[in-house]
């Protein structure tokens, strides 16, 4: 018979919302075990956010020495060696890895590598793997399967010619000379930005009408402007058709709506990076029928699922598709779980992306407010009307809030520009503690700082900046 393990909570998956659900149960003192297919981290960690970071590291370093002379520097000679460029991306996922799993230990979360299922309510079992066979019985399950890159009909990925995120971080030694990149979302720009730093003639088509389709409409004309004046080829209201992958390169049709005439292109490689779908397949035995919504879990506000005793959290629950908010998400599930205080559904949370210049936002667009007929004020207020941007070489870009035109309400903020990640979380904070405009603006913000940007667009909306 086999052996079975009983627990007061089993984890599937290990990526953010996984990792970070075990430890908040082994906090709280239960018996949890986290079972990942690959490494502790998941895809995140190990081909995703932290790599990618890596990887445009290294790109805005490259970058910054090319400029070096305008620093009143002497650089006679600037390269790369692209391998090692890879190699050290890995090398951080690496040193990523080994801290979660030291958290495990710290915190007594038993941690398997496998894939495993729920056999039915209360079951679960590794189903593949070096534990294959095991079984556990659990009081509760929390679901944090994630999400895996959506691929384009009849295109396979051979990690060659065609690629995903995931074979895009995988180590080679040379940039491609050229590369197509389907889809200018976060993930798409990022590699725009990346290849296009290491001298790719990189391409980049977007279906919709703005490249950052999520953002608001100034940033993402001003990031198209940008990314066109850093060589970027960008192609917007535009759908990719015909793609015929060889031994030397893939060739493809761009067509554009409105005209009648399309466009051949050929490339060495194809990154598609179109979004993301569901990954639940194999973790629900027959036996187990939660209610879907386009494939992804629903949850309530306590983060469970329509059967007793199984929760979800991350990306496996539908958008935002983001790291923090996945950890967000598992630790109110944890704490729901075990009838403790938790925070219930995501509300404020910040976007960010980190080509360059980089973005920032939290609430609503400006398309947004009109669609839902607010009575809204702007404030903008630029980088290069900032000292401190200025100084450090870095001047691309604005930051602008919206707020309600009467009581000051902020509705939402988009920063474009160095740091913008860094940046947002004060305003995060402030509409969590629904904060005014007012005060943000009356906040004493040290001189010379980026963040005074934040304190000027603020003041702006009432026509009071004193730099613009």
């Amino acid at each position: 018979m086999a052996e079975t393990t009983e627990y007061d909570l089993i984890v599937i998956g290990g990526g953010p919302a996984g990792y970070a659900g075990a430890i908040r149960a082994g906090q709280l003192g239960k018996k949890v075990a986290c079972i990942e297919l690959e490494r502790a981290g998941g895809t995140c960690l190990n081909w995703g956010c932290i790599p990618t970071k890596a990887l445009l590291k290294s790109a805005e370093v490259y970058r910054g020495f090319q400029k070096a002379e305008s620093f009143g520097l002497a650089v006679k000679e600037v390269g790369f060696d692209f391998g090692k460029v890879m190699e050290r991306s890995r090398g951080v996922a690496g040193q990523m890895a080994k801290g979660v799993e030291f958290l495990f230990r710290k915190n007594k979360v038993d941690y398997f590598i496998g894939r495993a299922q729920v056999t039915m309510p209360g079951m679960v079992e590794i189903v593949e793997g070096e534990h294959k066979g095991k079984f556990f019985k659990t009081k509760s399950v929390l679901l944090a399967t994630g999400a895996k890159p959506r691929l384009l009909p009849g295109v396979a990925v051979d990690g060659e010619r065609v690629m995903t995120s995931r074979e895009a971080l995988v180590p080679r030694k040379n940039p491609p000379k050229s590369i197509v990149i389907i889809g200018a979302g976060a993930i798409g720009v990022e590699f725009a930005y990346f290849y296009n730093a290491f001298g790719s003639k990189v391409t980049l088509v977007e279906m919709l009408p703005q490249i950052v389709p999520v953002e608001d409409e100034d940033v993402a004309k001003a990031l198209q402007r940008s990314f066109e004046k850093q060589g970027i080829t960008v192609h917007v209201n535009t759908k990719v058709e015909n793609v015929r992958v060889k031994k030397t390169g893939v060739d493809l049709t761009l067509v554009k709506a409105g005209e009648a005439n399309s466009t051949e292109i050929e490339t060495e490689t194809l990154l598609i990076a179109v979004g993301v779908v569901p990954n639940l397949e194999g973790t629900l035995s027959p036996k187990v029928k939660l209610e879907l919504d386009r494939g992804y879990v629903k949850v309530n506000d306590n983060y469970e699922t329509s059967v007793k005793g199984i929760y979800g959290a991350g990306d496996i629950i539908g958008p935002p598709w983001l790291a923090h908010v996945a950890t967000f998400e598992a630790v109110n599930a944890v704490n729901a779980a075990f009838g403790h205080a938790h925070a219930g559904r995501v509300n404020v949370f910040p976007g960010c992306t980190y080509c360059q210049p980089q973005i920032a936002s939290t609430g609503l667009t400006e398309k947004a407010c009109k669609e839902k007929g607010l009575n809204y004020k702007i404030g903008k207020f630029p980088f290069t009307a900032s000292g401190k941007a200025i100084a450090a070489g870095d001047s691309e870009g604005f930051v602008k809030v919206i707020s309600d035109a009467k009581s000051g309400e902020i509705f939402g903020v988009h920063i474009l520009g160095n740091e913008a990640p860094e940046l947002i979380a004060e305003y995060v904070l402030a509409m969590n503690m629904e904060g005014s405009i007012d005060e943000v603006h009356r906040s004493i913000h040290a001189h010379p700082t980026l963040s005074e940007a934040l304190m000027e667009a603020a003041a702006a909306t009432s026509g009071e900046a004193i730099h613009i």
